[in-house]
């Protein structure tokens, strides 16, 4: 009896699926039938609706194919069925908890058929669906409503920006957040909006105040949810972009095209040609689109400030917080990083490290990292020098260990890289000697803080310990102390280098003239003369292909760190004893003048942007020298130059991790015998092979056949030796039988002649 109940669902199941095509080719012609179908589908809902907990599994897959039927022919009749989607969306609604797995699995995909056969819209749908996903219990019915949810808001969103839809669901997200702050459901706040930004569907300023709420919940997973978004989305959607391009630069069509035409003709095949040829194509649409401008959320921030406090006072200063200490390490993680790229102003912050800056508190690399992260120009040099007193207590002394000494040196210079003042005299010529360790980590982490107070305050060194350029701009007064709150002047980029250069074209023309190269110039006929002569010189210069004039690296600079080569030039030593012979007032009058010199060199910077306009010739020209100047930068005569510079913008926007504060006691680690080979084979293969190997299994990877030869090399030696006995007995008519068939072959285009195909 079982059997025939079966057989019969299965040939209803059948007869529904033929009347579905059929349907589908000519409505009109099969009305009559659908209105018999629908009249069915309407008594057994009528029926189920009076007991939902029943479990008849015979009505269950009746109404089951019934469901199904109709959603897929409802866009034929749409008068018919127009109290359809209400019925499902109220059955999945009120009795979701009690349905059968499969029935309700069944509702939820007959609602997003219809959605996709534009029956009803995605604000129903997702109004329907998402109160579901944050009540139901069961695990199995969450991810498929999370799934078909966050696919709708991708496909709603594929041609163009759906702002209509985007802002209700943000609306729906940011409601849910801040009705119940102690609440899990937030949770689903969170992926949403983090799976949306990653796929850069949502990415303006309305789902970064999402997350920014749920920062500040009271459920630990929602706030570490929220916080691991500011921390991480914005590296998952680089990462998500680089892996879409990858995917796409995937493609090969001239092998797709080879393949074609040597292997049977086949519509699956000309079909994957079109869908590739259509990738590639969208590939140079999007090469030639203008790029998005997406914003980091830590910039989209409308109050960041307020944002920062909030964090600090709600979840590390709370004595009621319930995060445990990596979820802390993580909000705090978060709070310098807005101080830090912000800017902002936390005095209590920087009090609130003294307790955790000791070597034995767990990861303290991660505390030493966090305090340098929150560390900038407008920090205040008092609320940071007890807490690098405390930091060279503890970690920086003759009894603590290499690796503790080495964190503590590099933690205090990535702090004194983003704010110098923070350092006192005293402290800094203690902790510079400690250049002279035997340890390598201790040695390197002390040189780097000495490198880093040569750029930013030679001042506070003693002599012996400035070197050589340090000691020439002191006493040239080309390096001035840094004051509290004091930002250098903007411009425009490289425009000193502009002026130079036209300085230097300028006095070459009046000595090839014979004239006096110190003498003036007529400023308005040089202006003229730049206007007329600007589109030849700039085809004249190539910045593609060009050579970029480098500065030769040799001995004319040469900074190092031992006290042999750190003595003044002869000729500045020189100055310097004729000035110690002169009186009081001569050598402040050389002061005074070494100033005006300074001053006047910085007014020459400024005059070329305030008196002169810049032609297409000179944009032309300053992008070349900056340019040549960035490559110079590079060269090590020149690179601690720009040391402090380079690290500062780097840690503005990027993070700065425990790793980097442990990094010089990592490099200094020695290492067995056994890491040292190993870390020698990282980047070799495990077995070695020739070059006709490595080519044999790429094309074997590729999918690519071999030739006859190397197939005949793999043959059993008992399969080829009547060949090769045949081939030994074979007469020279024989011979040239065989080779004239192999150039009629050859002419032919092989066996099957398909010559030009």
């Amino acid at each position: 009896m079982g059997k025939r109940k079966v057989g019969a669902l299965e040939k209803v199941e059948a007869d529904l699926a033929n009347l579905q095509h059929k349907i589908r080719r000519d409505p009109s012609s099969y009305e009559d039938d659908f209105q018999a179908q629908y009249r069915q589908y309407q008594v057994l809902f009528e029926v189920f609706m009076h007991d939902p907990s029943s479990h008849d599994d015979n009505a269950l897959v009746k109404l089951r194919d019934q469901i199904d039927f109709v959603s897929h022919v409802a866009d034929c009749y749409p008068k018919q069925t127009n109290e359809f989607p209400a019925q499902l969306i109220d059955l999945l609604s009120n009795h979701h908890a009690l349905l059968e797995s499969e029935l309700r699995d069944k509702l939820v995909g007959a609602l997003v058929l219809l959605r996709n056969k534009e029956v009803i819209d995605s604000a129903r749908l997702i109004n329907a669906l998402f109160p579901i996903l944050v009540t139901t219990p069961s695990k199995s019915l969450r991810e498929l409503l999370f799934t078909k949810i966050l696919s709708d808001l991708r496909s709603s969103n594929a041609k163009s920006t759906n702002h209509r839809l985007n802002r209700t669901m943000q609306t729906v997200l940011f409601n849910l957040l801040t009705s119940d702050r102690t609440s899990p459901k937030g949770l689903w706040a969170v992926k949403l909006t983090r799976e949306l930004w990653k796929r850069q569907i949502w990415t303006d300023a309305r789902a970064v105040e999402i997350m920014k709420e749920a920062s500040l919940s009271e459920n630990e997973k929602v706030i570490i949810g929220g916080v691991r978004f500011f921390l991480g989305g914005d590296k998952e959607r680089e990462e998500a972009a680089d892996d879409d391009s990858d995917a796409e630069d995937g493609v090969d069509i001239s092998k797709l095209k080879h393949q074609a035409g040597i292997n049977k003709k086949t519509k699956k095949k000309e079909k994957e040609l079109k869908k590739a040829a259509a990738n590639v194509k969208r590939k140079e649409r999007k090469k030639k689109a203008p790029h998005p401008l997406n914003f980091s959320a830590l910039h989209l921030l409308h109050d960041p400030q307020g944002f920062a406090e909030a964090l600090f006072y709600r979840h590390l200063q709370n004595q009621k917080s319930k995060l445990n200490l990596e979820q802390k390490l993580l909000v705090l993680n978060l709070v310098t990083r807005l101080v830090g790229l912000h800017q902002l102003t936390i005095i209590s912050l920087y009090s609130y490290f003294l307790k955790f800056l000791t070597p034995k508190q767990p990861s303290v690399t991660s505390f030493l990292a966090a305090l340098a992260q929150a560390t900038h120009a407008l920090v205040p040099p008092d609320a940071l020098e007890p807490l690098m007193l405390k930091i060279a207590n503890e970690f920086v002394s003759e009894a603590a260990a290499s690796e503790v000494a080495a964190a503590g040196l590099n933690s205090i210079r990535e702090i004194c890289v983003r704010q110098p003042l923070a350092m006192n005299e005293t402290l800094l010529q203690d902790l510079v000697m400690y250049r002279k360790s035997k340890d390598k980590g201790v040695m390197m982490a002390a040189k780097g803080l000495l490198s880093l107070y040569r750029e930013v305050g030679a001042e506070m060194l003693k002599k012996r310990d400035r070197g050589k350029e340090a000691a020439m701009g002191l006493r040239s007064g080309d390096r001035k102390e840094q004051r509290y709150g004091e930002a250098a002047a903007g411009g425009i980029e490289g425009l000193e280098l502009l002026e130079q250069w036209k300085e230097e074209e300028r006095r070459k023309k009046r000595i090839e003239k014979g004239l006096d190269p110190d003498g003036a110039d007529d400023e308005d006929e040089a202006e003229d003369e730049d206007w007329k002569n600007w589109d030849v010189e700039s085809e004249a210069s190539d910045d593609s292909g060009g050579w970029i004039n480098v500065e030769a690296d040799g001995d004319d600079i040469v900074i190092s760190d031992s006290e042999d080569d750190e003595r003044p030039a002869k000729k500045a030593k020189k100055e310097h004893e004729a000035a110690k012979d002169q009186g009081p007032a001569d050598e402040q009058q050389a002061e005074q003048k070494a100033a005006q010199e300074a001053k006047e060199k910085e007014d020459a910077a400024l005059k070329l942007a305030t008196t002169r306009i810049l032609t297409p010739a000179d944009l032309q020209k300053l992008q070349e020298l900056r340019m040549q100047a960035q490559v110079n930068a590079q060269l090590p005569a020149h690179r601690r130059q720009n040391a402090a510079a380079a690290a500062a913008a780097r840690h503005a926007e990027d993070p700065l991790t425990a790793e980097e504060i442990e990094l010089p006691a990592r490099l200094a680690a020695r290492k067995t015998k056994e890491e040292k080979i190993a870390m020698a084979k990282a980047d070799r293969e495990d077995k070695h092979q020739s070059t006709t190997a490595k080519r044999k299994e790429k094309k074997m990877a590729e999918g690519k056949s071999t030739t006859n030869k190397e197939k005949a090399r793999q043959k059993n030696f008992l399969m080829t030796l009547g060949k090769a006995k045949f081939k030994g007995k074979r007469s020279l008519t024989d011979t040239q039988k065989v080779l004239r068939g192999h150039i009629d072959r050859q002419k032919r285009g092989g066996k099957r002649g398909n010559k030009g195909h």
